[in-house]
């Protein structure tokens, strides 16, 4: 008896699709959840994306309504596109959770991050350090003689243009704050 020699994937005499439906690409999304401002909400978010092995690129936590006793958390993370719908949907389980939007695919959205870097150095490397700044954009915050702290605020792509470009003129220390992001237009829920 010979063997079938049946190549893996459908083809146009196969009746059957054995080609996996999954995608294999990662992509980055940024999910806004809506909790409730309760000792320990931020710790049972976060153990869901520990316990399973999910990475967290950028993560931001505030109240946004004092009354009602809710926050707002932007996670920034990666996965295919089935590791993202499970992370959407294991979040809408968590009790203290009331929404969950992945802003990545409800629309346009606004994304913002607010950096401090610390350039040391002196004569022509301040001046282009300086000049680099107001084409940034940069404020600066703090001044000594050996050294700038820039203020500089815009998506992580501009932050780390910024960064980039300043690491040879003496860049020596950087603080981030993450993702802060909104959707564009009207609410949509």
């Amino acid at each position: 008896m010979s063997a079938l020699k049946i190549k893996k994937g459908s083809n146009k005499h196969s009746a059957y699709n054995l080609r996996p439906t999954f995608s294999d690409h990662v992509e980055s999304h940024t999910l806004a959840v809506v909790v409730d401002n309760e000792a320990g909400v931020l710790a049972r978010v976060i153990g869901l994306f520990s316990g399973r092995g999910y990475n967290i690129e950028s993560l931001t936590v505030a109240e946004i309504d004092h009354e009602g006793h809710r926050s707002r958390i932007t996670i920034v993370t990666t996965g295919t596109p089935q590791v993202i719908e499970q992370i959407k949907a294991q979040l809408g389980r968590i009790v203290p959770v009331h929404e969950v939007h992945d802003l990545t695919v409800e629309g346009a959205a606004v994304e913002r991050e607010l950096a401090l870097l610390k350039v040391e150095g002196s004569g022509e490397r301040r001046v282009e350090a300086m000049r680099l700044a107001d084409i940034f954009r940069a404020n600066v915050v703090d001044s000594t003689l050996e050294s700038f702290v820039f203020e500089i605020t815009g998506t992580p792509e501009k932050i780390d243009a910024f960064s980039e470009l300043m690491r040879p003129l003496g860049l020596s220390e950087v603080a981030r704050t993450g993702v802060a992001a909104l959707a564009r237009g009207k609410v949509r829920h």
